[in-house]
């Protein structure tokens, strides 16, 4: 009795420390994918001299050269999909995740690594159903 007692112990240490280190590694690797999107957009645009039209959702297909599609048509490291904003929300250029299935206070810890913590201003934004980072507003 006195093991078990021990092991569920152990366990309530454990979990919840597991659980942050999950939590900060789902942040850093939707921040990481992030900037590979942006930066081959910046290539695409400085190539290009514009930024890529605006499809339906996702991606547009001239951007394939750049990163392959499949790795972007998955869901993203906090749920939801990607999807390329040009001209809309009220910005000029910007890359989103759409109905991510993380929480708000979730969104808030990766905006405070990108940007300031506040989902209604800066380059991290909260938009309709999803968050926006802002290339050129």
């Amino acid at each position: 009795m006195v093991v078990v007692v021990i092991i569920g112990l152990l366990a309530a240490i454990a979990v919840p420390g597991v659980q942050r280190h999950q939590r900060r590694t789902q942040n850093t690797r939707f921040i990481n994918d992030l900037r590979v999107i942006r930066d081959a957009i910046e290539v695409y645009t400085f190539e290009k001299g514009r930024y890529p039209v605006d499809g339906a959702a996702g991606f547009p297909p001239e951007l394939n050269p750049l990163f392959p599609p499949a790795q972007w048509s998955k869901p993203t490291a906090v749920g939801g999909v990607w999807d390329w904003d040009y001209k809309q929300f009220g910005y000029m250029a910007g890359i989103s995740v759409y109905q991510p299935t993380v929480s708000v206070a979730q969104m808030q810890e990766i905006d405070r690594m990108i940007d300031d913590g506040d989902l209604s201003k800066g380059i991290f934004r909260a938009r309709s159903n999803g968050y926006i980072y802002i290339l050129q507003f």
